[in-house]
């Protein structure tokens, strides 16, 4: 599973970041997380606002920062779908 956070670097992107990760890890699920600061590929999922949690290419989440118990699960949603 690939998550990627996309957001500008603030502190509630880094939050997030640690957020999802500390979830996933919590989970046990086979994920690889990154971090997109770059404008243009933030433009290229058409995300208006920021923060936003993309997984394996769909953005689940944008402009709000979930819960543990929404991002739990947002991720197993993802995992139940592949």
């Amino acid at each position: 599973m690939k998550i990627e956070i996309l957001g500008s670097g603030c502190k509630k992107c880094t939050n997030l970041a640690a957020d999802v990760e500390q979830v996933a890890q919590r989970l046990a699920v086979d994920f690889e997380l990154e971090k997109v600061t770059e404008m243009a590929a933030i433009m290229d999922y058409a995300v208006m606002s920021t923060p936003a949690i993309v997984i394996d290419g769909t953005v689940v989440s944008a402009g709000s920062v979930p819960s543990h118990i929404e991002i739990e699960q947002l991720i197993n949603q993802a995992n139940n779908a592949q």
